[in-house]
């Protein structure tokens, strides 16, 4: 029997107490000057990180007026869409304004800051707030609401032991995480490694290639043409990143190359697949026999395609321009073996259903799983 189930059975063995969080906590009323404050102390919900992932110094200072006094041990969350997560438990004294929740437990002999912090940490917490959130583009929590959510409150030595669970556990996980992103990074960098190196064919006398101009191995180059779209369509649209929307109808049923054509992501390329449409502002590409949509769509990767946008406010690659753009094209089956290699270094770094992206999720969901079973109580009868 582990420590926590002894002190739970010892201290509540037949459930616990759940409490309003207005009966256990309240929103700091205090004040602090403008001038008090510094990169390192000031808190907006612009700093605060997604997923609960704490904070970041702010990058913006209010330099005059009254703010919102938080102090070591108070909890603070990002009260501007809830659904993004924002949530952290100061380690110093600060300052904020009336877009971050600033939640301080009222007799730390009942309530553990920390234990609340982790209460309040939970995804239920989060859909709560969500639930009664107001406003359609840019939700708001409903600070009432917030302090309507109940909390379970064990006895201070079963908060403190689950504290410190959570507390290396949350160590253990982001030392893997780290780890695991480490040798994802590299992963990427040897795969753009081997990528470039297979693609250039320069001073390759063993590969025989032909430089052709990419429209004269393309059947067509052109752009697409939706423009109407919906979000509960029963077909994909594909814009300048992958899927932007939906439609009640489909234009195109094979697999083809696409790249956005203007704006900040010109020059993106994805590939599409099944049943779909393609919007205004992205160019489509239906590679020839001689060139197999495949090596295309890694070649045109490594091309870094960005490069032919002109303008300024609004970059533009045209259909003509890109048919234009030499590339060198190697026997059928060059391209096939060239094609086997990346896509197994494509699969292991971005795959998100195997490999080390699904590694980290997977850590991510366990912690998650491990924190709400430790937070949950048998309530006990009145």
């Amino acid at each position: 029997m582990s420590k926590l189930e002894e002190l739970i059975n010892e201290l509540c063995p037949d459930g616990v107490e759940y409490k309003t969080l207005s009966d256990v906590a309240n929103y700091s009323t205090s004040r602090i000057d403008a001038k008090e404050i510094d990169a390192q102390s000031y808190v907006g919900v612009d700093n605060l990180l997604t997923d609960k992932k704490g904070k970041i110094n702010s990058s913006y200072v209010p330099t005059e007026g009254r703010l919102t006094r938080f102090s070591k041990g108070d909890v603070l969350i990002g009260n501007i869409r809830p659904y993004l997560k924002k949530i952290w438990l100061a380690n110093n004294d600060g300052g904020t304004n009336g877009d971050v929740l600033t939640i301080q437990v009222n007799d730390s002999k009942i309530l553990s800051p920390e234990y609340l912090f982790y209460v309040l940490s939970s995804d239920q917490f989060f859909i709560y707030e969500m639930q009664n959130a107001k406003g359609a583009k840019m939700p708001r929590g409903d600070k009432s609401a917030v302090m309507k959510y109940k909390v379970p409150l064990p006895p201070l030595p079963v908060q403190r032991e689950i504290v410190s669970i959570l507390d290396n556990f949350t160590e253990l996980t982001a030392e893997l995480t780290a780890e695991l992103t480490a040798e994802l990074t590299d992963r990427k960098k040897q795969y753009e490694y081997y990528r470039n190196l297979l693609l250039n064919f320069d001073g390759r006398p063993d590969t025989k290639v032909q430089w052709m101009n990419l429209g004269d191995v393309s059947e067509n180059i052109v752009s697409g043409s939706n423009k109407s779209r919906n979000d509960k369509g029963s077909f994909p649209v594909y814009g300048s990143t992958g899927v932007i929307a939906y439609s009640d109808s489909y234009k195109y049923s094979e697999d083809l190359l696409l790249v956005a054509r203007v704006g900040a992501n010109a020059g993106f390329v994805h590939r599409a697949t099944g049943r779909y449409d393609v919007s205004d502002n992205t160019l489509i590409i239906k590679p020839n026999n001689v060139y197999k949509l495949s090596f295309a769509y890694y070649q045109l990767l490594n091309m870094k395609l960005n490069n032919l946008a002109v303008g300024g406010g609004q970059p533009l690659i045209t259909a003509g321009k890109l048919k234009q753009i030499k590339i060198p094209v190697p026997p059928l089956k060059e391209q096939e073996r060239i094609v086997s290699i990346l896509d197994r270094f494509d699969t292991l770094c971005n795959d998100l259903t195997i490999g080390l992206p699904a590694e980290i999720e997977a850590r991510r969901k366990q912690y998650e799983y491990y924190r709400d079973k430790l937070l949950t109580f048998k309530e006990a009868k009145a």
